[in-house]
């Protein structure tokens, strides 16, 4: 799976939580969750678990905690998803 279709499948799940619908729009690798996207911490966690559901995969706590921009979380899914 590339790197564009993981930003536009966690695009889609992040919709509902993101507060910046311009951040939103442009959202690539740099984007971070919280201060570009102004998901608060517990919508976060909502985030995360859906990424969970969509790719079928358990990301550990050590994982959620870096888990806080756009690239971490293409990189924690391809670990995880390569782990299989």
């Amino acid at each position: 799976m590339d790197k564009e279709t993981l930003i536009a499948q966690l695009k889609e799940i992040i919709k509902p939580y993101a507060k910046n619908e311009e951040a939103l729009a442009n959202i690539d690798e740099n984007t971070d969750f919280i201060n570009d996207l102004k998901i608060n911490s517990a919508n976060l966690v909502d985030v995360i678990l859906d990424v969970e559901e969509k790719f079928n995969i358990v990301i550990d706590n050590e994982s959620m905690e870096r888990m806080l921009n756009v690239k971490s979380a293409i990189e924690i899914i391809e670990a995880k998803l390569a782990q299989g």
